[in-house]
């Protein structure tokens, strides 16, 4: 049937028109709202609508953070947990940087493929706001193209993946016993290269001598050095460390996060103790990592990671101020004693540490697949970014010195190339030089 001037001038004088009203109304619903953008803290737009559905001109570049939508909702990343904010067309600014993501991502990938590696993340946190910066995932895919890669590409690494830590977790026991005034960077222990433990036996790879400084402990990275350490730490109030540090607590970043695993201290007996205090028995996410370290930078306090632009932190003292300097003092001389052309860019000044855990397959560990870790801060006398990460699955120079900390000093150069953060003077330590896992 074709309508005419004719026609519709027949039925406007036969009165139809009323009668017809609710079905040409059915016939002409409003468009559907176009969604929300997604933006860069520097303006980049990551996630638009273009006319033709969801359009991701970034394509790679924080796709995990991004995510993508499916025929009408989001199905991941920022897409899915700000659905109803997006849907109503309104638009969400993250606190990432353009220029860090990519320089974390080309960091994280460029090392990532060239030992094989299976997958890791990097965090950069804003010391004083505790704004992510950056938060590279690897390997990543296109959102565009998102039904051409497979669910483990999708995943939000840096967020959500939960793995054992390693030696990384030694500097914020260290910190939490210092704290306490359980111990002081000169205090002498005996450290054996193995030492009975409970019904464990606990050995160290690096060789030291039979007597550490608890500053010596975090150099040599020994395992049975911290099992000393902790031996006057009660698990309830080392617990509550952990607490405070933010592990096993959901951080509120803005976005779904994991919130790994500390066993309640009623289970404790002296061999969880000690694995808890080098990183073993207990897992983290990245971005829980980069928080907890971010309380050695920011002067004791912890603040809350946050992805979104505008969203409140908040904050709490977990270690008195001077503490927080000491520790990173420590940390300071741990890579400048140790492995300084691996973890620092010449000229300038970085604290942190590296970690190599062992991965459990099968409820034991491997002797294959290994997790390399690495937490720092720069500069390291008044701190402006902490950065942590992690790669997985390395099938050669898998210890955290070869693998992750030259990550942490291309990230570095890359952080003080964008902000053109002035050289430093150097700084005088002990000639005590070993490499630390």
């Amino acid at each position: 049937m074709y309508f005419t001037a004719l026609s519709a001038w027949l039925i406007l004088s036969a009165g139809l028109l009323p009668k017809l009203l609710p079905s040409v109304r059915s016939d002409l619903r409003d468009p559907p709202v176009e969604r929300g953008h997604i933006e860069t803290s520097d303006g980049r737009v990551l996630a638009h609508d273009q006319g033709q559905g969801r359009t991701y001109p970034q394509q790679q570049s924080g796709a995990a953070l991004v995510g993508f939508v499916g025929r009408s909702n989001g199905l991941e990343g920022i897409e899915a947990s700000h659905e109803a904010t997006l849907r109503a067309g309104q638009s969400v600014t993250l606190t990432v940087h353009s220029a860090l993501q990519d320089a974390a991502e080309s960091a994280l990938s460029k090392a990532a493929r060239n030992v094989d590696a299976e997958f890791g993340s990097a965090v950069i946190l804003e010391v004083r706001t505790g704004r992510i910066v950056a938060a590279a995932t690897y390997p990543t895919f296109n959102p565009n193209t998102w039904q051409a890669s497979t669910p483990e590409r999708w995943r939000n690494r840096p967020m959500i993946d939960e793995y054992e830590p390693g030696s990384v977790m030694k500097p914020l026991i260290v910190a939490a016993l210092l704290n306490e005034g359980l111990t002081t960077p000169g205090q002498t222990h005996d450290t054996p290269m193995r030492r009975q433990v409970g019904r464990a036996r606990i050995g160290d790879i690096v060789p030291h001598p039979a007597r550490l400084t608890t500053q010596q402990i975090l150099r040599y990275s020994s395992n049975v050095g911290m099992t000393r350490l902790v031996e006057p730490f009660t698990p309830q109030a080392m617990y509550g460390y952990l607490q405070a540090f933010g592990f096993g607590r959901v951080p509120e970043v803005g976005i779904g996060s994991g919130r790994g695993h500390v066993r309640s201290p009623d289970t404790w007996d002296e061999v969880i103790r000690a694995t808890n205090a080098f990183g073993q028995g207990l897992t983290v996410t990245t971005v829980q990592m980069a928080a907890a370290f971010n309380v050695l930078a920011n002067d004791g306090q912890y603040v809350t990671p946050t992805l979104i632009k505008g969203k409140p932190a908040q904050r709490r003292q977990v270690l008195r101020p001077d503490v927080a300097r000491t520790t990173r003092a420590m940390l300071h001389a741990v890579i400048d004693e140790g492995i300084s052309t691996k973890a620092s860019v010449p000229g300038y000044h970085v604290g942190g540490k590296t970690g190599t855990a062992q991965v459990a397959v099968g409820g034991q560990y491997s002797d294959r697949t290994f997790t390399s870790t690495f937490a720092g801060f720069l500069p390291a006398d008044q701190p402006l970014y902490t950065v942590a990460l992690m790669v997985r699955g390395a099938k050669r120079n898998y210890q955290g010195s070869q693998l992750a900390a030259p990550i942490f000093k291309e990230i570095s150069a890359s952080l003080i190339s964008f902000y053109g953060l002035a050289p430093q003077l150097p700084h005088a330590h002990p000639a005590t030089a070993s490499t630390v896992n």
